[in-house]
Order: structure tokens, then sequence, then C-alpha cells
């Protein structure tokens, strides 16, 4: 279930929403017919002030506002327009309402997790005064049925974790099993694609012991080896390492090799390889970060960007993800990820931004590189705040060239569109307000949701 027209009465033909036509793309995004805003303004080009009257109307009209692309400043302003009057509108409107508004103002639905927004659209459907109990039931049971599957997947990774025992053999590192696949269901969630994203889930866990070790532990001399030893992929690169980067060492060879038997009973022998060439890339990004930070050098922001694209490791993680797509992720689409075309280019510089601006301060008081924020500040000798909102700026843009990538004609199949942008997305329910992945308790009632409590049943309810 979507939010947006799914609560919409069309039956009121006198509203101008009801001349807001949609048509359905690439999933759950949509493109919209411009001249369709234009009914909503007045002869002085301004929006008319009926339509603050129509609180439904206008929550569509502000989520419709988040498909906005370049040189398309009505969305702007419509969104400008919408926010404003949701602000107060949420303080005037019923429980129900108010409860959904200040929901879309924080998460709107193009920017949040796709279950966890079902799960939320569900609450709020249940409590209309006349919900259609069919579809409502319907839609609880697809939940749950979903749910249930990535609760035993959930378990499978477990198992796979703890037979590896590197949360004990490297201490020093964030154990986030549980949050990672999270990640990893809100950017695959359908039950077909459960090979995607527990291969995804375990090449983001290395990203994250990798992160740990080369930002807070290993020396510099000890980053070389280890990036040295990943270009060869051969065992007997451990030699050259020290006794805890070996353990870790093996088990990524381990996990290509695991990578290697899969895509070839795919019959697909360059997965393995496109993975390995990300992965080598990520661990070069680090380095590089590690070196500068070792040189006290703080680069220009544009240099910055170049090196934190790759850093954001999300290269890695689509890569990763094409794994149990076989019949649409073909050696195309990975010469077409290698190539680094404009989508891939705007959801790695969101994923480097978004992370940078929660966790910059945190990371300066331990001890780190310069993020971008730090970047962005001495370049243009401004201020924290300053630099934050110019960074925010090219967050929007990305997402713009996010949206017309998505819309324009291609002959990319539309599952990879929507890959990228629910992990676009997931950058969005992560970083948002603060560094999520790190100080995961703020992530507690979604993966709740998401994997934890099925939806009660109208029999379960009336018991």
């Amino acid at each position: 279930m979507n939010r947006g027209l799914d609560g919409w009465k069309r039956s009121k033909k006198s509203s101008p929403f009801s001349s807001l036509e949609t048509t359905r793309i690439q999933n759950d995004l949509w493109i919209y017919e411009l001249d369709v805003f234009k009914k909503f303004k007045d002869s002085n080009g301004e929006f008319k002030k009926s339509i603050i009257k129509d609180v439904r109307g206008i929550l569509i009209l502000y989520e419709a506002s988040f498909m906005s692309v370049h040189g398309e400043d009505i969305l702007d302003e419509a969104l400008e327009f919408t926010r404003s009057h949701l602000e107060s509108l949420a303080m005037q409107s019923k429980p129900h309402y108010s409860e959904r508004i200040k929901n879309a103002l924080i998460f709107p639905f193009h920017k949040g997790a796709p279950r966890v927004e079902a799960w939320q659209y569900i609450s709020f459907y249940e409590k209309e005064e006349s919900p259609n109990e069919f579809l409502l039931e319907f839609a609880k049971l697809d939940f749950n049925r979903v749910q249930l599957l990535q609760r035993e997947e959930l378990k499978v990774m477990a198992r796979w974790w703890k037979d590896i025992n590197l949360a004990e053999k490297l201490p020093y590192a964030r154990d986030r099993l549980v949050e990672i696949y999270f990640w990893a269901c809100s950017i695959q969630f359908e039950p077909h694609l459960a090979l995607s994203r527990m291969m995804m889930a375990k090449y983001l866990k290395q990203v994250s012991l990798a992160d740990d070790t080369y930002d807070a532990y290993a020396t510099m001399k000890e980053v070389n080896a280890f990036t040295d030893a990943i270009e060869r992929c051969n065992i007997d690169a451990t030699d050259e390492l020290p006794d805890y980067m070996k353990v870790f060492y093996k088990e990524l060879l381990n996990l290509f090799e695991e990578t290697e038997n899969i895509a070839s009973k795919e019959g697909r022998s360059y997965c393995a390889y496109h993975i390995k060439e990300e992965f080598k890339n990520l661990l070069r990004s680090y380095r590089m970060e590690a070196q500068w930070f070792n040189e006290g050098y703080v680069p220009t922001f544009d240099v910055y960007l170049q090196n934190g694209s790759e850093s954001s490791s999300y290269g890695l993680v689509v890569a990763a993800g094409f794994i149990g797509m076989e019949k649409i992720a073909g050696i195309k689409e990975y010469q077409w990820l290698q190539s680094n075309p404009k989508i891939i280019k705007a959801v790695k510089l969101l994923g480097r931004l978004e992370n940078d601006i929660v966790s910059h301060q945190a990371e300066q008081k331990r001890g780190d590189s310069a993020s971008s924020v730090e970047c962005y500040m001495k370049e243009h000798d401004v201020l924290e705040k300053k630099a934050v909102e110019e960074i925010l700026k090219i967050c929007a843009n990305a997402w713009k060239d996010i949206n017309e990538e998505c819309m324009k004609p291609t002959a990319l199949p539309s599952p990879i569109l929507q890959l990228l942008v629910n992990l676009a997305r997931i950058t969005e329910v992560c970083y948002r307000f603060d560094d999520s992945y790190t100080n995961s308790s703020s992530l507690k009632d979604k993966i709740t949701a998401l994997l934890l409590e099925p939806l009660p049943l109208q029999d379960q309810v009336n018991i």
C-alpha cells in the first residue's frame, strides 16, 4: 500500500486535487505532468489559499513535491508552500490526521524505507472512518508473511556471524548485525530477493569491519599492508599482516570464494570479479583518508568528494545486491555500474555527505581525517553551520539527479533503479537526524516493526 492517492477520495470532483493524475513508473516512483500543478495556482502565480482547507489534498501535494527534478521550480515552490501550512495543520487537525501529517513532515514517503512506510501507512489506514476491511486484512497478512521470511533469514545471518566469530576476534569494531540486515531488507525487501539481501548484508558487515579497522585501530603501515593484500586476493598475503588482520583477511577471502561459488552456479562468474574490484576501490579510498589524517592534510572539497564517493561503499553495496538478480543484473549491468553513471554518482554522493553531516563531530573528537564538512569549512572559510547548509543543498540536488534518472526512458531494468532509490532512502532513514548505525537506539522502533513484531489481525484483535 502506498501513501498518497490511496487515501484520496476521488469523488470530490470540485477539488483541484482530483486532477492530480499520476502515472506509476519504476514501482514506487511517480511522474507528474507539470500542467497539473499549475491548476493549484491563481492568476498571480501564487498557490490558492482555498486548497489549505483540504488536509488530504495538501498532503498529497506535499508528497508529490519530493519528486522534483532540475528546472521544475513549481515543485520546489509546492514543497515550501505545503510544508509551512502542514506544520500548522498538524496542530489543528484531528489526532489521526495530526499524527499522519507529523510523520510525513519527518519522513515523506519518497524518502522513507518502503516496508517501514507500508507498516506506518497500514496503521494510519485502519484509523480511517470507513476503511476497506478486506484490503486492510490482506495488507497485514502480506506484511506479516514477508516479515516472517526475513526473520528466518536474520537467524541464518546470526548463525553465520556467530560461526566466523569476528565480533570476539575484532572487539574494537562495531557489532551491528541486526542493523545491517535492516539496511539490506530496506533496500531489497521482495521475498524472491533473499539471496540478494543476504549477500548485501554480508558485504556490509565486512565494510563496517574495514571502516572501523582503518579509522580507529590500524597503523598506517598496517593499512598499507592490508590494502595491498586485498589487491592480491591470495592467502599467501597473510604472511605480511598482523595477527588480527589475518583473521579478518581470511574471512574476506572466504566470502569472496562463497560469492564465486554462487555466481558460478548462476552462470555469472563475472559477478565475483566485479565485487572484488569494488572492494579494492573501497579500501583504496579508506587508505587515502588514513593517509590524509596521518599527514594532517585537509583536501579541497572536490578532491574529498572524488575519494568520498568511493568511501561511501555504495558501489560495493550495489554490486553485492546484484547477486541473486541473475535474470536482471547481467554483465552489461555490472559494466554500467563500473562506468559510474549519473544516478550512481548521485547515490554515492548522498551516502557520503549525509553520513558526514551527522558523524563528523564525533569523528573529530576521537581523531579522524577531515570530513566533507571540515573540507568545505576550510576551503570557503565558513563556520560549520554554513558548511552544513551548503552540503544539504548538494544532497537535495543529488535527489533531483536520482529522480531525473528514474523518470527518463532507459533500457536499465526497473528493479535495479528501485535498488538504487531504496539505497538512497535508507541513507535518509539512518543519517537524517543522527548516525543511526553507530547509535542504533534511534532505529529500534523501525527494526522492531520491520523484523520482529507482526501486525495484529482482526481475529486476534477480537480475542
